[in-house]
């Protein structure tokens, strides 16, 4: 009987991938525990047939690709040079206008006919007739139409500045959260390398005894989580990629490599400083003066709507019973008044000084909205930067705190769960470190955008490895 309990006891052992009944407990089974190398994600792979296209990516080449390829920029330009032609439209005045006419007409005279007691039916031919007829002067209504077009066509200049402007924060801020995706990439894959590690001892420390089985299982799920946290970080790059390819305006740009890193470059510029420069070089402030301007136009123009026109003008006609019977021109100069409606035209007054005013107020806006855009990304700026040091010495005692927490283990004095939070914290330190990073450039890019003009100072890459 005894041997054969042993005899099922063997068999049920080796079912379950059990060496013997002895090893209950201690054996490690490779499906369930499988080496740490063995269930790392795979990142190399090639697809067969295609050719990788490798290029160098800095972030003065991404601000060429996307002044040249950004969309928004290109309709911008397109609006300048249709503002442009209507400039030129409204000079047409002062050219002469040439038309021609011809055409055949039959008349039957109602009252004639009615008359005469029979019916009268006349032809009337015009084989061609020619007018020329030119404008000589019109009080300066041509003059006050064509300095309004032509400070719509600066408006679209500074609309122009303004986008090339937004765009070069856009592929600054787009570049620097591709430089911090990158980061916590490599924060992600030393993540599952350490946990690997640790995983390999206690496995090790499991298989001679040291430690139970539930350590195992805590550097097992440990490790889980880590390749999880892996993948979502690969996938931000990729996420990151697409955004910056996009705002280039080349979402199908081959492969590239970015050899650049997040890095801090001091500011020596205070706030007086950047307001001076936003006020010389903020498109948006110019774009409200000349609205002002275009509305004090707009009410001279509206004033001279009881203007006449002084213009010549001249007729040479062939036709007639036949289409070559007779012909006849006529000439002459006109002083042509507009048809004048009093309480209309001074309620355009009205509104066009009302109008007026209101861009008055617009302009006091818009400086004011800068001030306040200015005041934000320059506080925004000092806090990023005074909270690196902050963040670089977390980085430093997680670090320490990782370290010991890790030897502590090795020699069997700390707890999983100990050296898992030390990990963790020290992982977390690494990131708020490079988020702090990447917010203090990206605030130096608003502060760029605010003021209008890049601030080119050298930057200082720290190695949190040192």
């Amino acid at each position: 009987m005894n041997k054969i309990t042993s005899f099922i006891i063997i068999i049920a052992c080796s079912l379950l991938n059990i060496a013997s009944a002895e090893d209950i407990g201690s054996f490690i089974d490779e499906q369930e525990y499988p080496q740490a190398q063995n269930v790392l994600p795979k990142t190399d792979f090639v697809i067969q047939g295609g050719i990788e296209k490798n290029i160098d990516m800095t972030l003065e080449r991404c601000l060429e690709l996307a002044l040249g390829n950004n969309p928004q920029i290109n309709a911008a330009f397109q609006d300048i040079l249709a503002s442009d032609v209507r400039v030129k439209q409204v000079w047409s005045s002062y050219f002469p206008r040439v038309g021609w006419q011809t055409g055949y007409t039959k008349i039957r005279q109602l009252q004639l006919s009615d008359a005469l007691g029979r019916n009268l039916t006349f032809n009337y031919w015009l084989l061609g007739q020619v007018s020329l007829q030119q404008m000589l002067y019109d009080f300066g209504v041509t003059q006050n139409k064509a300095t309004i077009k032509k400070l719509d066509y600066e408006a679209y200049k500074t609309t122009l500045a303004a986008v090339i402007n937004d765009v070069i924060f856009q592929t600054k801020d787009a570049y620097y959260n591709l430089l911090y995706a990158f980061e916590q990439r490599k924060v992600a894959h030393d993540t599952v390398d350490k946990f690997e590690v640790f995983y390999n001892q206690a496995k090790a420390f499991y298989e001679i005894g040291m430690n139970p089985k539930v350590d195992v299982t805590i550097a097992e799920v440990n490790l889980s989580n880590a390749k999880l946290q892996l993948i979502q970080a690969d996938n931000a790059v990729n996420l990151a990629e697409a955004k910056l390819n996009n705002i280039m305006g080349v979402p199908f740009i081959d492969k590239y490599n970015v050899k650049e890193r997040l890095n801090y470059s001091p500011l020596s510029m205070n706030f007086n400083n950047a307001v001076d420069i936003a006020r010389k070089s903020r498109p948006e402030l110019k774009s409200a003066e000349i609205k002002v301007e275009n509305a004090r136009q707009t009410l001279q123009l509206v004033k001279k709507s009881y203007f006449p026109t002084l213009s010549v003008e001249g007729q040479l006609q062939y036709g007639g019973n036949t289409p070559t019977s007779n012909h006849g021109y006529n000439y002459g100069a006109y002083l042509n008044f507009p048809t004048v409606n009093g309480m209309l035209i001074r309620n355009e007054i009205k509104e066009a000084r009302y109008l007026y005013d209101k861009e008055l107020a617009n302009a006091k806006i818009t400086q004011n909205s800068i001030y306040l855009e200015i005041q934000n990304a320059y506080l925004n700026l000092e806090e990023k930067k005074n909270q690196l040091p902050v963040a670089i010495l977390g980085v430093k005692k997680a670090k320490e705190n990782y370290e010991l927490s890790y030897g502590r283990y090795r020699v069997g004095e700390a707890s999983p769960t100990e050296l898992k939070d030390a990990q963790i914290n020290y992982q977390q330190a690494q990131l708020n470190y490079y988020s702090a990073l990447y917010q203090y450039n990206s605030c130096r890019a608003q502060l760029e955008k605010a003021i209008g003009r890049n601030i080119a100072e050298h930057g200082e890459i720290i190695d949190l490895e040192n």
